[in-house]
Formats: C-alpha cells, sequence, structure tokens
C-alpha cells in the first residue's frame, strides 16, 4: 500500500492555485496578470522607489497611518516590488492580497476620503484591486512561476 505524501498548509497557501480547464483561459489570465504585475511596477511604483513623489508621504500622513514614512515606503515598494513578483507569477495570491489591499487605500482612503476626488478619481486604483482580489483565488494559473513550485 502506497502512501501520497501529504501537501504542507504553508505550500499550498503559497503556490497553490487553479488552472484552467481550457488553455485559452489560461492563457487570457496569464496576458491579464503580466500586464497588471508590470504596469503597477512600471508606472505607480517605479517612481516612487526612486523617493516619494512630492506630497505622497504627507498624504499618507493625512490618511491617519501612523510612521507616515514607513507605510509610504510599504505601498511602493509594494507597488514595484510585488508588481514585478506577481507578472512573474511568485508569490501570485500574497502578492495579490497586499497589492489589492495597497490600491484600496490609495483608492479609497486616498483618493475618497483625503482628497474628495469623483468616482472617476478612484477608478484606476480601484480597478486595479478588483484584478488583484479575482487573482487571491484563483492563483497565478499555469504560466508562472508558482505552477512550477508545485
Amino acid at each position: 500500500m502506497t502512501t501520497t505524501p501529504q501537501k504542507s498548509p504553508t505550500r499550498w497557501v503559497l503556490f497553490s492555485g487553479m488552472v484552467p480547464s481550457s488553455l485559452m483561459a489560461d492563457v487570457g489570465l496569464t496576458v491579464l496578470r503580466v500586464f497588471a504585475g508590470v504596469a503597477m511596477a512600471m508606472a505607480h511604483g517605479l517612481g516612487k522607489i526612486q523617493g516619494p513623489p512630492e506630497g505622497f508621504v504627507e498624504g499618507v500622513e493625512e490618511m491617519g497611518f501612523p510612521m507616515p514614512i514607513v507605510f509610504a515606503w510599504a505601498a511602493a515598494i509594494t507597488e514595484f516590488f510585488g508588481g514585478l513578483l506577481f507578472a512573474a507569477g511568485f508569490l501570485t495570491r500574497i502578492n495579490a492580497l497586499l497589492l489589492c489591499g495597497t490600491m484600496l487605500v490609495a483608492g479609497l482612503l486616498m483618493h475618497g476620503v483625503v482628497r474628495g476626488d469623483p468616482f472617476s478619481g478612484m477608478e484606476l486604483a480601484l480597478l486595479y484591486a478588483a484584478v488583484f482580489f479575482a487573482f487571491i483565488f484563483t492563483g497565478s494559473g499555469r504560466f508562472s512561476i508558482d505552477k512550477m513550485m508545485r
């Protein structure tokens, strides 16, 4: 009698996910994951890790976060490195969770509460949050580092 090895719960959380039965669905999810991750890293994170833009730390402080410099750098690092790791499909669920949280804070608190922007001012951050939210549940898919780690 052979026994199948038990999968580690940690490994499951870090590297699991669904693999759509359709190759075309998986290609579509991969394109979405790669584009969202690279766009997040290059359009939103890169400028912040080179030095927080003027007013960014002050905006974090206005949202009520203690140690605004630390939280500003946490957002910058999450957007840049988390975006790149998300695009590569490495630790996808963890990065999706961090990026989703960061985008919810940006959309609802920064644009909504602090700036009082109309919905159009929050839309991009909330759209990113929705994309990342979906990947929390689906995982990275077939074409990813996570799949190789499974």
